[in-house]
């Protein structure tokens, strides 16, 4: 069974509630978003989305970060780094933040995520407009310098395989509708950017 398998009942339907998301949106005074932030380990995903939901709770918007290394302490702490778990992996999340979107939430994702397939998976799942893909566009070597956690030395060493960069592919994305070069521009400017595309957005 791969990732995208669904296994239907005929006794299990969708109930449509009362509130809406159009409701639970308007309550808030924003859409609902999902910034998919993708790109290597090391990239500065984590760091850049933490930075731009601190400025977007600063002014008033309401949102959720969800984290790899986070998601893998609860969520899918009962998958490993196989192909098939990894697509798992990523469907989970894909799910998980349809629904924060459908709460009305401006969901901040941060996974390297290294297949087109699946993060044009994630992107099928929301409506047309509401998934905006966000390329921490930092290079194998800034990243390897970076090594924030040891990772690439490990690879290096023969510790780790089936490393994405290295010894497993990155996908890099064709047209995301954020580009960000995170090896050139420091932190601030690189939220700024965000903030300026939810704004063109009308997002917020």
């Amino acid at each position: 069974m791969t990732a995208q398998s669904v296994i239907k009942d005929e006794n299990v339907v969708w109930h449509q509630h009362t509130v809406t998301k159009d409701i639970r949106s308007d309550l808030k005074k924003q859409k609902p978003a999902v910034l998919w932030f993708t790109g290597l380990s090391g990239a500065g995903k984590s760091t850049i989305a933490g930075a731009l939901e601190s400025k977007l709770a600063e002014l008033g918007y309401h949102t959720y970060l969800l984290d790899g290394d986070n998601v893998r302490h609860g969520l899918c702490k009962d998958l490993g780094f196989s192909d098939h778990d990894r697509q798992e992996n990523i469907r989970r999340i894909g799910e998980l933040s349809k629904l924060m979107a459908d709460a009305g939430l401006i969901v901040l994702s941060a996974f390297i995520s290294p297949h087109r397939a699946e993060r044009q998976m994630v992107r099928e799942l929301l409506p047309e407009g509401e998934f905006l893909e966000v390329f921490v566009n930092t290079s194998l070597d800034e990243c390897e310098k970076r090594d924030p956690k040891g990772l690439y030395k490990k690879v290096r060493a023969g510790e780790i395989k089936h490393f994405t960069g290295i010894d497993s592919e990155y996908q890099q994305p064709l047209n995301p509708e954020i580009d960000l070069p995170a090896g050139i521009q420091s932190i601030e400017v690189l939220v700024e950017q965000c903030l300026e595309e939810l704004k063109v957005r009308s997002i917020i």
